[in-house]
């Protein structure tokens, strides 16, 4: 005795219509959502396996905005991303001039961009002109520091004179300069003989 198979219905006709027809489906357990049950075309109950959650379709992220390794899927595919982790970054700006360029990538936020050690040393009130304020720091210097000022007297001549501190000194405080001298006398022709100089 030949063994019975059963057989699930797939299609439906009753009184010349047709209610059900599965035979047309395409949908497989691969294609359906996972864990969603459903029939195929034969008329079997299946589970879907399909692990697909979201449509992205319109994704934009890309390669160079995901970190470098990681993984995601933009406009139905799966993509890899390519961007460098750079972490924490640190820079170090030493002249007025010098400019810190922050390379392409992810920072971690921790990464800092400072003055030079040296350079912070040499920013302090004593050395700065009074009344000027440089990064945050505001001058105390008078410009007489270590002075060493010269008083020089200076007789008047017909020739240009140069009037310089001696070698011990670095400026001059004062300098003097003597009047002309200017003497009257009679002469023997009667009149008045002007000596200047």
């Amino acid at each position: 005795m030949p063994e019975t198979v059963t057989k699930n219905i797939n299609k439906v006709i009753y009184n010349g219509e047709v209610l059900i027809d599965l035979t047309a489906d395409t949908v497989t357990a691969d294609n359906l959502l996972k864990d969603v049950t459903a029939h195929d075309k034969s008329g079997s109950a299946i589970v879907g396996a399909c692990p697909f959650d979201v449509d992205s379709s319109e994704a934009t992220a890309a390669v160079g905005e995901l970190l470098e390794g990681k993984t995601a899927y933009a406009r139905g595919a799966k993509i890899t991303g390519a961007m460098k982790d750079n972490a924490a970054v640190a820079g170090v700006i030493a002249t007025k001039e010098q400019e810190y360029t922050v390379p392409q990538g992810y920072h971690d936020g921790s990464g800092k961009v400072s003055i030079d050690a040296n350079e912070q040393a040499k920013l302090v009130p004593g050395n700065i002109r009074e009344g000027v304020t440089v990064l945050g720091v505001e001058g105390t210097m008078s410009g007489s520091e270590d002075s060493k000022p010269q008083a020089k007297s200076v007789i008047p001549s017909a020739e240009e004179q140069i009037v310089l501190p001696d070698e011990e000194y670095n400026c001059l405080s004062q300098v003097t300069v003597a009047a002309i001298p200017y003497v009257e006398a009679e002469n023997a022709a009667g009149g008045t003989t002007v000596t200047i100089g």
